[in-house]
């Protein structure tokens, strides 16, 4: 079982995944990626794989799964709770 150091430190190894998380976190409202794409100036397709990668943790949830388009995602509970513990570490 991962302790919370183990998943700060997976956060930790994707710029992206730090982006998204915190960005979710700030705004605590559902976002779509193209939305993402454009306030972190990231390439959508890094967009796309980092909230793969937070939603596998569930960190983050995905409210519309069948939407082929305009898929909506909204932070967790643990999410926030990880994101608090990221806020704390120097990197």
């Amino acid at each position: 079982m991962a302790t919370k150091w183990d998943n700060v430190s997976y956060i930790l190894r994707s710029k992206y995944r730090i982006k998204v998380l915190q960005y979710l976190s700030k705004l605590n409202a559902p976002t779509t990626p193209t939305k993402l794409k454009r306030e972190l100036n990231i390439d959508k397709a890094h967009i796309s794989r980092a909230l793969q990668d937070l939603a596998k943790k569930d960190w983050v949830t995905c409210l519309t799964p069948e939407a082929r388009k305009t898929k909506l995602f909204q932070i967790t509970k643990s999410g926030i709770a990880i994101e608090k513990e990221l806020e704390s570490v120097k990197y």
